[in-house]
């Protein structure tokens, strides 16, 4: 492999695509930095990071990058990366304009010796039969695919030492996107024996997350039926030193992958004559689960004496995980839709996402609410919600979404509890 320069261009520069772009400056690359999203752009080329991640920005300051919406830059790099969001529409069918867009913009600019590595997930088959195709008439440009890995909040896990595996068509190709990839990261990269391979590695990865997680929702469901308490049983399980492996209920699952990627694959086999019976259950049950919170409000209501027409909710977080500011495809958000629907009085607050809450502090919410839903973990909430904090504000009802609150000592307060799968019982005001 010949290496022409230094350069790697970006194309897209949100959760994916910009961390990259400031490890790839960090580690020696020059970097342009390419997004449609002018108001974006314009944050970055500030030193500013256009969504909440406080070790992003302070990266960001000492490695500032090249930002811009002008494509036709991508024709001074050595190794082009697209990194756009491949969401689902309405009808959860897949959406690839994003991507294909993002191809037709570098395509004019595109030069012999290009190597064009996308990381928008996608299902199998859509390198070989969309990617490729629009790319045919372009001489001796080399396709890979390395499907974007990135955990959003997690200290442990972030691009920097997260595995990668990719597939490309070409050996060059191979061979120069593993070249950029070994140059960045700090871990290991796997290369496919296909893109189609590494296509189904990322589906396959995050559908089986999505598959536990609904299996867990249900457990949780019938367990609360039955008297049992899920966290005790999941920790009771893990202790089993092989083939089991932790997975937690919770009020929904968003973000941009695990709500997403089963349907591009249950779409992709329909295609094909296979009717994907598990994922499509999957799906159904964790699109089932804000709807289980507003159940568990309402049971919880008649418990406390709290006709409906008197409850004032106060829904706490709206991002899809803690300690981010990402609201895609959000449980929060359709809890939110489900109790507004009911004409059900609700004010909302995130630390994270100011815009979009209704008070200005937790203080607020809590003062103007009898009850509380909690639908994401921010730490900074979490902390602040306990049992003498939560009686002094007049809550009378607490729904845990996340299984995070003290359940025994809310109860010795006096207020009604319910969590998903962790419900009180008569030994709950003593346990501790």
């Amino acid at each position: 492999m010949t290496k022409i320069n230094n350069t790697v261009a970006i194309i897209g520069l949100g959760y994916v695509g910009l961390p990259l772009a400031v490890l790839a400056r960090e580690k020696g690359w020059e970097v342009l930095g390419i997004d449609i999203n002018e108001p974006k752009v314009e944050l970055i080329q500030r030193g500013q990071v256009p969504f909440r991640d406080d070790d992003l920005a302070e990266a960001l300051k000492k490695h500032p990058i090249q930002a811009g919406t002008d494509f036709s830059v991508v024709a001074n790099a050595y190794i082009i990366i697209i990194a756009v969001p491949t969401p689902v529409t309405a009808s959860n069918h897949p959406d690839l304009i994003p991507l294909t867009s993002a191809i037709a913009n570098i395509k004019p600019y595109l030069k012999q010796g290009h190597t064009i590595v996308v990381e928008s997930t996608v299902n199998p088959g859509v390198m070989d039969e969309v990617i490729s195709p629009l790319l045919k008439d372009v001489p001796a440009v080399h396709l890979v695919h390395c499907p974007e890995r990135i955990n959003p909040g997690d200290a442990k896990w972030s691009v920097r030492n997260i595995p990668r595996v990719l597939g490309g068509y070409t050996k060059t190709g191979v061979n120069n996107a593993k070249h950029f990839y070994e140059s960045v990261l700090e871990a290991p990269i796997k290369v496919m024996g296909s893109p189609t391979e590494a296509e189904a590695v990322k589906i396959m990865e995050n559908t089986f997350r999505d598959i536990n997680i609904a299996y867990i929702n249900e457990m949780a469901r019938s367990f609360a039926v039955l008297g049992i308490d899920i966290t005790n049983v999941i920790a009771g399980a893990a202790t089993k030193p092989f083939a089991f492996m932790p997975h937690y209920p919770g009020n929904g699952v968003g973000g941009h992958c695990i709500s997403v990627d089963p349907y591009y694959m249950i779409e992709r086999a329909k295609q094909v004559g296979f009717d994907h019976k598990f994922l499509k259950l999957a799906r159904r049950i964790n699109e089932d689960m804000p709807s289980y919170m507003v159940e568990l409000l309402l049971k919880a209501s008649q418990e406390a004496k709290l006709p409906v027409n008197q409850l004032k909710v106060g829904l706490l977080g709206l991002a899809y995980k803690k300690n981010v500011s990402d609201i895609r495809n959000s449980p929060a958000l359709k809890t939110l839709a489900l109790l507004k629907k009911q004409s059900i009085t609700v004010q909302t607050f995130d630390p994270f996402i100011p815009k979009r809450s209704d008070a200005a502090s937790l203080s607020e919410v809590l003062s103007n609410s009898n009850a509380i839903m909690l639908t994401c973990d921010h730490t900074k909430i979490v902390h602040s919600l306990t049992p003498q904090h939560l009686q002094a504000a007049g809550i009378k009802i607490v729904i845990d979404g996340r299984n995070v609150l003290n359940m025994p000592a809310i109860v010795r307060a006096g207020l009604v509890y319910y969590g998903i799968g962790k419900m009180p019982h008569p030994l709950s005001a003593s346990v501790k």
